[in-house]
């Protein structure tokens, strides 16, 4: 056949769909449709914007691309093999979606460098974003001086149909208006498909004027499959733009070049033999799979020659802001090199026996701003809980549009937004460490930012008050019950429900670290931290080393004990109280804290041992939640002592005696064991 001479921005355009197209039929397995209807678009963006360096991925001041529709993966697997990516070649594409692939079936921020953020479930690449862009923005307002914007960068997302449809991406993006993010730049590649069909079947609102409402600009591009003039229009407008953040949408043919063109039948489908040639002929291309013509690898490397003296330049401006600001220079490279500072740990409060005890949502709230004054990576906020949360710094204002120096970030009422978007302050790679908080029962509401935050590596600290029944008057529908053991069903989670002041001060220390890479290796962990509402007494022989531990020994009696009691967060105090009468009674008992099991278990043989032998079989736990996985701990001759139903609505000391969490029922289990 005769084949019509291509354009070498066309070769370079198809050359991500037919890589895309290549690696989905090698698989079986795939969505070619995005990365075909929007590589023109990706072309543009990463060939006349994108600011980045494929040698150098870490690069500080690099713009972010996020593919939010992560479905589509090939779309950027491909982008980062054409510009030359060291850490992806032409036989990953070909190991797409196989084991142990460095092409997984959605992005995975651990697994390749150029890839921001770990994008699956549709939302959260959006939501992200608007974290991403908040750490720039807070970076700029903090960092930056006149001549020396060291912090200038963009984000840029794309996202589709169910991203818009999903809840989290409103939540969000509803706050990056309010907050007139000017740096966030999302591309909605609007084609009008999903699995099941044309979008029509339940998505018919007006996305432009719902983000119009939302404080967004707005602009449209009708014909994103070749006028690449006006997507290019569209960024330069967007980047003028200064004070909203941007959504441009692109309107699209999914699987654009195939017969399937336009149909839900490419979305998520490998194309068959018999469509892949004639996709080829479609597209004119003549080359066989995986291969790409030369004249497009060519002019797609440039952006290696390009990142190098982009990042040059850059390097050059940050050496003379080091020499004018040499201390804000200091604390930059260390954020971004994950290092604490020396002695950051030591304004940790410490309390003893004698100190008047306070609920540990106050504790936390003391710590919080201890932390604030030596570490000005810290930031955060809660969902208009912050009062009853205790998470206000004292010593900053509120992050707003205008006021992006302060530390205070105000939610509102959006949990699952909030945990998404804390995500993306933690993975922006600058080294900030986000927290947020809200009340434990509403981890409901976030519990898929929370396992994005475990599985990415974010070091998120999750700051859950009103920790279990005895937050009272409420009710069931605030009271959680389950929530503890389903947290900690989620792997790389630290869950930490500390006992007084001091295993506060504990629970932060281990929170910190795992934020930063430093504790247990290099992989960074978010945590979070179950506190109490009603007030705790400061019990003997708590500590903050014995936090990091997970879980040690309280207190003890001679020998080897007949009876170890072991107890979590404020029922650790039950368990003190009842081991003194038993002591009085004659009885050998230990008494042990474990304010995080995660930590016990990273713990050696030895250790575990020593606080818990195997030996002494009779133990009771005492948590104001589920027994749920206690058995891991008291065994088959044990006793949890928990609460496997729903709350009641009632003052929260009479919920606790109520459902028996009491001096008197523990001993009562402990006599039963002892007989």
């Amino acid at each position: 056949m005769v084949v019509a001479t291509q354009s070498l921005e066309e070769l370079c355009i198809n050359s991500i769909r037919l890589l895309a197209v290549d690696a989905v039929e090698k698989a079986n397995s795939g969505h070619p449709g995005l990365p075909m209807g929007a590589a023109p678009l990706a072309f543009v963006l990463w060939d006349r914007f994108l600011r980045f360096n494929p040698k150098n991925p870490a690069w500080f001041n690099r713009d972010r691309f996020l593919l939010s529709a992560g479905h589509g993966s090939m779309l950027q697997y491909a982008l980062l093999y054409l510009t030359g990516y060291d850490d992806l070649t032409l036989e990953d594409l070909k190991q797409f979606r196989q084991w142990e692939s460095k092409t997984p079936g959605h992005p995975e921020n651990f697994m390749n460098p150029g890839v921001e953020i770990t994008t699956g479930p549709l939302g959260q690449g959006i939501a992200n974003g608007v974290g991403i862009a908040m750490a720039e923005a807070h970076l700029a307002a903090t960092f930056n001086k006149p001549d020396f914007p060291i912090i200038d960068h963009y984000t840029y997302v794309i996202l589709g149909d169910g991203d818009n449809m999903e809840g989290v991406s409103g939540e969000a993006c509803s706050l990056a208006g309010h907050l007139g993010l000017g740096k966030l730049i999302a591309f909605y590649d609007d084609n009008h498909i999903s699995i099941d069909g044309s979008t029509d079947l339940a998505f018919t609102e007006d996305v432009g004027k719902r983000f119009e409402a939302y404080g967004w600009h707005i602009q449209t591009v009708e014909n994103g499959d070749t006028d690449l003039d006006a997507i290019h229009q569209a960024i330069e407008t967007a980047q003028s733009v200064t004070d909203q953040p941007s959504l441009i949408k692109v309107k699209t043919t999914i699987g654009y070049g195939s017969n399937k063109a336009g149909t839900s039948g490419i979305h998520s489908d490998a194309l068959g033999e018999a469509e892949v040639k004639a996709t080829r002929e479609n597209l004119g291309w003549q080359y066989e799979p995986f291969v790409i013509p030369e004249d497009a690898l060519n002019h797609w490397r440039k952006a290696i020659e390009r990142g190098a003296k982009i990042e040059e330049e850059w390097n050059q401006l940050f050496a003379s802001y080091k020499q004018k600001y040499s201390e804000e220079a200091r604390t930059l490279e260390r954020m971004h090199e994950a290092e604490l500072p020396e002695g950051w740990d030591k304004v940790l409060p410490t309390y003893t026996q004698e100190d008047k005890g306070d609920a540990t949502r106050n504790h936390s709230g003391k710590v919080l701003n201890a932390l604030a004054g030596v570490l000005p990576e810290l930031i955060g906020g809660s969902a208009d809980l912050a009062p009853s949360n205790k998470t206000l710094l004292k010593s900053s204002g509120d992050f707003q549009k205008g006021q992006y120096a302060n530390r205070n970030i105000r939610f509102g009422v959006r949990e699952h937004g909030m945990g998404a978007i804390a995500n993306g302050l933690a993975l922006d790679g600058s080294g900030l460490i986000p927290y947020c908080a809200t009340f434990l029962v509403f981890t409901d509401y976030m519990r898929a930012a929370i396992r994005l935050s475990a599985l990415s590596e974010a070091g998120v600290i999750y700051v859950m008050t009103h920790d279990s029944i005895a937050l009272g008057e409420d009710g069931p529908t605030h009271q959680p019950v389950e929530h503890i053991a389903s947290l900690r069903a989620i792997p790389d989670l630290y869950v930490i429900r500390p006992a007084d002041g001091n295993e506060t001060s504990g629970a932060y220390k281990v929170a910190i670290k795992a934020a930063r890479g430093k504790r247990f290796g290099n992989k960074t962990r978010p945590s979070i931290l179950a506190l109490s509402r009603q007030g705790v007494p400061n019990l003997a022989g708590t500590s903050i080393e014995g936090v990091t531990k997970g879980a040690y020994i309280l207190s003890d009696s001679d020998g080897t004990p007949d009876l170890i009691l072991i107890g979590t967060g404020s029922e650790t105090q039950l368990c003190v109280k009842a081991a003194e009468q038993l002591r009085n009674e004659g009885k050998k008992v230990r008494v042990v804290s474990m304010p995080c099991w995660e930590l016990f278990q990273e713990q050696d043989a030895e250790y575990r041992e020593s606080v818990l032998p195997k030996a002494v079989k009779k133990r009771v736990s005492v948590e104001a939640g589920t027994t749920f996985g206690w058995c891991r701990y008291v065994g088959d001759e044990g006793i949890a002592v928990g609460i496997d139903q729903f709350g009641s609505s009632a003052p929260g000391n009479i919920c606790m005696e109520k459902f028996g969490f009491t001096v008197d029922n523990v001993l009562a289990k402990a006599k039963a064991l002892l007989g």
